[in-house]
């Protein structure tokens, strides 16, 4: 009883006072406002175009164009929120919507000459320009970019590349007009990644000169197809190529799978592959090829062809080698992955940033204003970081797209490598991301108009197509060991893929670090090339006792796996520096080269904090790596003036922001209900 006698005085007290407790509360705490960084933030003391001009070259006008052409349409679902525009797909669409609303946003661009000369562009600047349009498309929603995507870089990737000129004066111009929908058929659902095994079978018939393309079982249907679904009409076909009962290897193929009427072809079935985590403007779907025959002029011979008769003709003899001249073209399809997750990573930032701000959470002192979030060093530490990583991934990703236009028959194994290492170590850093500005924005994280949330599930397939992340650093550190090999058997100093610092002494790293040696370009080079001379040295050697005691060698790549991807990240890591190096040596002494240093500082001392391999393999010992984590809490509070103005250098228009990015207290008001 006493226990209720109690409770009971405990309410009675609460009840009397709540009153005057509410009435004091709303006296002393006034409502929170909004007002804009611009008026709060300190100057910029650097220029923004000039910085933005760094990020994206000679095509920003290109950029700016898309941006602006979208921006125009109600296509692009313009809405008002806190007194600005904003556009972004209706995602409360049903899958079917979306899928259409996609077409007719690609009709939209079609019909404003987006695409006129799409193939006609020449040298270096067309495929710059080709880059620029698709990746600007991808900042409005990734659906309508990959959809473009498998249409241009792919489907038509594919007639340019692997196709001859009686392809090209077939099919370029009803692909620029979408009189033919192109789709891309690689993957199966028995094979992705490994497309040397896919089981979908041509044969060759002399008597009609045609070839007839046959899905053998289950496991051999096309399988994620973009666009099979519902809109493509034809496809390049990836297919073993059988010739008088020899297997030639894969081989591309175009067949029709739709009439002009949409009506699907005699022997193709096609089903969808239904309801995704994101992505789903995008029509993917599954195809099985019933004895399809297609004439023999469909074969894509720039590599190989068959002769009427049914000879096998190709100038490379050797398999491997046939195989890999065949693949090469299609790097472009990583390049772009690449910068649109590097463009995804800037949305995110831009909003994350911007409502750090402006939000504000507790307060120090009593009495005292309440602290603005990128004022919390936690905070700061949370996203500042990512900011720098991504200047220095997007310098990356411009590095990457020059030496892909300006590829020579030399230069592709160059070009393979380097889009494998940048495809993964973009993406896993979108990824990354975006899931740290979503914690970070709290609950309006969660609102999809605010992007950051949901842009994880619409980018998350970036992890897994055109090649596993993991399977990818794996085969970069087999590639890394075949030239370290090759050199060693010509004696020859090693030449190509950065590799040069091998044939100098190791670095020698200080045995205790400070603040200013943290920040010069030489410990920084030093530790990153010896990181990587390490784990090569470290791999070369493993492989060689495994040999030694007869394992194969691909057994020895398999079981070495965690090796392979540690050499594989540094690789990256030390490629990522170098560029960012090559870009700031381009900038004069100022203020702006002295932001770019603190970034670059900033890179480098986030991938020691890191990646555990600086501490497992002893590059950096314990008490050093306690320096590096003090430098990276420093360098954040030396980068948090400039954080308004590294992410309005970004260059992404207010209009493909989230409504919190400005004003969130209007933008959730009553009034806008």
């Amino acid at each position: 009883m006493d226990r209720v006698n109690f409770r009971t005085q405990v309410l009675t007290r609460h009840l009397n006072n709540h009153h005057n407790a509410t009435t004091d509360l709303l006296h002393t705490a006034p409502c929170v406002s909004y007002s804009p960084p611009e008026l709060s933030e300190p100057p910029l003391n650097f220029d923004t175009k000039l910085l933005r001009k760094l990020l994206d070259g000679q095509s920003i006008a290109d950029i700016d164009y898309m941006f602006n052409l979208m921006i125009q349409s109600n296509l692009f679902c313009p809405r008002e929120r806190g007194g600005k525009v904003f556009i972004s797909p209706d995602f409360n669409q049903s899958m079917e919507q979306q899928r259409e609303m996609t077409m007719r946003r690609l009709d939209y661009l079609r019909e404003h000459g987006v695409f006129d000369g799409w193939f006609s562009k020449k040298g270096p600047e067309g495929d710059l320009s080709r880059f620029a349009l698709a990746e600007s498309a991808s900042v409005f929603d990734h659906s309508l970019g990959i959809k473009l995507g498998v249409h241009f870089f792919l489907w038509g990737g594919a007639i340019r590349f692997m196709g001859t000129k009686r392809h090209h004066d077939k099919w370029y111009k009803p692909t620029e007009t979408y009189e033919v929908k192109g789709c891309f058929a690689m993957t199966e659902l028995g094979h992705g990644s490994n497309v040397r095994g896919i089981e979908t079978i041509t044969r060759y018939d002399p008597s009609t000169q045609e070839f007839i393309i046959s899905t053998p079982c289950e496991s051999a249907q096309k399988y994620w197809i973009g666009g099979a679904a519902n809109h493509a009409t034809h496809t390049v076909v990836f297919s073993q190529l059988e010739i008088n009962g020899v297997n030639q290897g894969v081989h591309a193929f175009i067949a029709q799978i739709r009439d002009s009427e949409g009506n699907i072809c005699p022997n193709v079935r096609i089903a969808d592959c239904g309801h995704k985590i994101g992505l789903n403007g995008v029509d993917n779907g599954r195809i099985w090829f019933d004895d399809l025959r297609i004439p023999r002029e469909n074969l894509l011979n720039s590599v190989a062809d068959v002769s009427p008769d049914g000879q096998y003709l190709s100038a490379i003899k050797d398999p491997d080698q046939r195989f890999a001249a065949f693949l090469a073209p299609l790097t472009s399809g990583r390049v772009t992955i690449a910068a649109s997750a590097i463009n995804t990573a800037k949305v995110g930032l831009a909003v994350a940033v911007r409502y750090s701000l402006t939000r504000r959470a507790f307060s120090i002192k009593p009495n005292e204003p309440e602290v603005l979030l990128l004022d919390y060093p936690s905070h700061q530490r949370r996203l500042l970081p990512l900011v720098a990583k991504t200047y220095a991934l997007n310098f990356a990703s411009n590095y990457l797209k020059m030496i892909y236009v300006k590829r020579t028959p030399e230069s592709i194994k160059t070009v393979h490598v380097v889009s494998s290492a940048l495809k993964a170590a973009l993406t896993w850093h979108c990824m990354r991301t975006l899931q740290e500005c979503r914690e970070a924005c709290g609950g309006q994280g969660l609102k999809t108009e605010n992007h950051v949330g949901h842009l994880k599930s619409e980018y998350d397939v970036q992890l897994t197509f055109e090649g596993d992340n993991n399977v990818l650093m794996q085969q970069i550190s087999k590639a890394l060991y075949a030239e370290f090999l090759s050199a060693k058997k010509r004696n020859k100093p090693i030449r190509g893929l950065g590799l040069e610092h091998l044939n100098k002494p190791a670095p020698v790293i200080p045995s205790h670090l400070t603040s200013s040696t943290l920040r010069t370009t030489q410990f920084q080079t030093d530790i990153f090339c010896l990181r990587e001379r390490d784990l090569l040295q470290r791999f070369v050697t493993e492989v060689s006792q495994q040999q030694a005691q007869g394992e194969s060698r691909e057994h020895i790549f398999t079981v070495m796996y965690q090796l392979a991807e540690d050499l594989g990240r540094a690789f990256a890591d030390r490629l990522v520096l170098q560029t960012f190096l090559d870009v700031e040596a381009t900038v004069p002494s100022g203020s702006l080269k002295d932001v770019l240093g603190l970034m670059r500082s900033m890179y480098s001392t986030i991938v020691m904090e890191e990646d555990s391999s600086f501490l497992r393999y002893g590059y950096l010992s314990i008490d050093n790596a306690a320096v590096v984590r003090k430098e990276v809490l420093k360098l954040c509070s030396e980068l948090r003036p400039h954080a308004l103005g590294l992410v309005s250098s970004f260059g992404i228009p207010d209009a493909f922001l989230g409504p919190i990015a400005f004003n969130w207290v209007d933008a959730n008001a009553w009034s806008s209900v």
